[in-house]
């Protein structure tokens, strides 16, 4: 969820077609397996397609060929083989969306909290009836292993299953001020809203949002990320089917004009994004300076503390998954490992787990992490790798120079393994990748220094059997989201999401309580 990622560093760059490298004739590049996914996908789905055809965009209920003139490449990770093409929206072509969502929502406003809530139910049959297509085009497009994918459909839908949760959530209250007098203040919906959408969550993310603005009455236009649309068209599709009206959702694509159109259109009340630094910042002042209401997810550098009294097959274990699952391509990953005291002997455990793990394409049987998400991404990340031996950093496992048999033109970073220190530049700026950092305390009260005077805040956790020290760690840590003997510290839907520092601006979360605040104003009335 934060950059070097996607549509986040693209979108500010506003380039298009910089596939160039894709392979041209459909599939050629793809083996058995990814292919006849590949196929299957385009003949089943009708916004989106995985055989070199040009996704579509979803506007008024309708799949629209679009008549951009730009037209940028999606490309399997793993091959750089064209998948499909998406367009650099037109400013015609965008109106016509905010038009059909401000149409749509003069009557799904009105509709009763119970049939929102029971399209949101519907919703979620059909997205577990079609995981494994949306998991195929998650693998595809994005390049994460077949498992990770359903991860990320199922957070998702958690997401749609807690957004059923409407009618005790949106609430009002009343109370008598007088005699023959009632106060009572509602919630109701803001009216256009927007999502903006990052390549390393295609389904996650879209069903973050789209719930959330539906079953509160708001109409939404959702821009996915230009790297992996796929996902987010099928999950289009689905609300179609599971009866959302024409308009109350429409996909938009493109780069920095449609953000930007996004940001500037007096119709969109409220913008929804996650994604990188540079990306979240431009979009939240933007976005702000016109009145929208706007919750940014953006970068993070999440710290693992290991105690000497951790349990040891636990802790590494936990933090090998998490540091590099999903090659690293998360903003909750657990990217610094923290080595307290005499813990600072188990490093060699730690790249001794690090090794065992299989590096190859996503759909390939027992793969732990995939490759990351385009040649630009692996560019930057072997330059903060190098910058690390430049500074004085030891490399204890160096992946670089790893070879994937069978993709050979893949975008492959093996995990890497980085002792270093606080003011090298491989620990303060985010890398994105499968590399872990890792760095020495003497003590806790050194460990949690050093997490407090890092600027980002979104998660850490803690390895220790001490309930006091688990306390004492949990009570002066200040990051929004902690674990305790946990890698990944991400709450449940039920709660709200509660990154800090510069890990977020905006004051409300995504999901939780705080997410039905988001989506809704107070209306106070005092009738007699």
């Amino acid at each position: 969820m934060t950059l070097p990622r996607t549509s986040t560093l693209r979108v500010l760059r506003g380039k298009a077609g910089y596939a160039t490298s894709a392979t041209r004739a459909p599939l050629s590049g793809l083996n058995s397996v990814a292919r006849s996914k590949a196929e299957e996908l385009s003949k089943s789905w009708r916004g989106t397609s995985a055989t070199g055809e040009d996704t579509k965009n979803y506007i008024g209920g309708e799949f629209v060929k679009s008549k951009a003139t730009s037209w940028i490449d999606v490309v399997d990770p793993s091959t750089q083989t064209l998948l499909t093409r998406v367009p650099e929206t037109t400013e015609a072509e965008f109106a016509q969306a905010v038009d059909a969502a401000s149409q749509a929502f003069e009557t799904w406003s009105r509709t009763s909290v119970l049939t929102r809530q029971r399209f949101v139910l519907e919703l979620q049959r059909l997205i577990r009836e079609n995981a494994d297509a949306l998991a195929s085009s998650i693998v595809l497009e994005q390049g994460k292993t077949l498992p990770d994918a359903h991860g990320d459909i199922l957070r998702g839908l958690q997401v749609v299953e807690h957004a059923a949760s409407a009618p005790s959530l949106l609430l009002g209250e009343k109370i008598e001020v007088s005699r023959d007098m009632d106060t009572y203040v509602r919630k109701v919906p803001l009216g256009v809203t927007a999502s903006i959408a990052p390549f390393n969550f295609p389904a996650m993310i879209p069903l973050w949002s789209i719930p959330m603005a539906t079953v509160t009455g708001n109409t939404l236009i959702l821009k996915p990320s230009e790297r992996d649309p796929g996902a987010a068209m099928i999950i289009a599709e689905l609300c179609k089917k599971a009866g959302l009206p024409d308009g109350v959702l429409n996909i938009v694509h493109g780069t920095v004009p449609t953000v930007n159109a996004i940001c500037d259109h007096p119709a969109i009340r409220a913008i929804s994004f996650v994604g990188g630094d540079r990306a979240g910042k431009h979009i939240y002042n933007r976005g702000t300076s016109n009145g929208k209401r706007v919750q940014s997810n953006m970068g993070a550098k999440n710290h693992a503390v290991i105690m000497p009294d951790a349990n040891k097959n636990l802790a590494i274990n936990a933090i090998t998954g998490a540091a590099f699952g999903a090659a690293g391509q998360r903003c909750m990953a657990l990217s610094v490992a923290v080595l307290v005291g005499d813990a600072d002997a188990w490093l060699p455990d730690l790249v001794e787990a690090a090794k065992k793990l299989k590096v190859n394409g996503g759909f390939e049987k027992d793969t732990d992490l995939g490759p990351v998400i385009s040649p630009v991404a692996k560019e930057r990340i072997l330059r903060l790798i190098a910058s690390a031996e430049e500074e004085g950093g030891k490399i204890h496992l160096d992946g670089r120079d790893i070879s994937v048999p069978g993709y050979e033109h893949g975008n492959f970073i093996g995990p890497t393994v980085i002792e270093a220190g606080p003011n090298m530049r491989c620990y303060n700026e985010e890398i994105f990748g499968p590399v872990l950092v890792v760095l020495r305390a003497n003590t806790m009260d050194e460990a949690i220094e050093l997490i407090n005077a890092n600027r980002y805040g979104n998660g850490t956790a803690i390895f220790t059997q001490s309930g006091a020290t688990a306390r004492k760690f949990e009570h002066e840590v200040n990051v929004g989201q902690i674990g305790i003997n946990i890698p990944i510290p991400v709450p449940l839907p039920m709660f709200s999401w509660s990154g800090n520092k510069a890990s977020a601006l905006g004051d409300l979360g995504f999901y939780g309580k705080s997410a039905f605040e988001f989506y809704t104003q107070k209306k106070a009335s005092s009738p007699t």
